[in-house]
């Protein structure tokens, strides 16, 4: 495993769908670097949280355009991944939200 995969999950995306979505079919949501592929994304969830990734399916996200004074500004373009883990196996870090 290379020092790239660090770089590869940038936050996870906790909102009402994603809890929803964890606790009914074992999916879990991250932002994830732009430039990053499936096969990356599935060996850095396997290897930071420990468990076994069945499926990921990923989302090129537009920037929203926000007013910012009179003036308009676009927010940064992100990618979204959606990661099926194995049933009956948890992650940790997400089980306090």
């Amino acid at each position: 495993m290379s020092s790239k995969s660090y770089g590869i999950l940038r936050r996870p995306l906790v909102t009402e769908k994603s809890t929803t979505e964890k606790d009914l079919r074992n999916k879990l949501f991250f932002e994830v670097d732009r430039k990053a592929n499936k096969i990356e994304i599935k060996q850095a969830v396997e290897k930071f949280f420990k468990v076994d990734v069945l499926d990921v399916a990923t989302l090129n996200m537009n920037g929203k355009v926000k007013r910012v004074g009179r003036k308009f500004a676009k927010m940064p373009d992100w990618k979204k991944a959606v990661v099926t883990i194995k049933a009956g196996q948890r992650v940790e870090f997400f089980e306090g939200v």
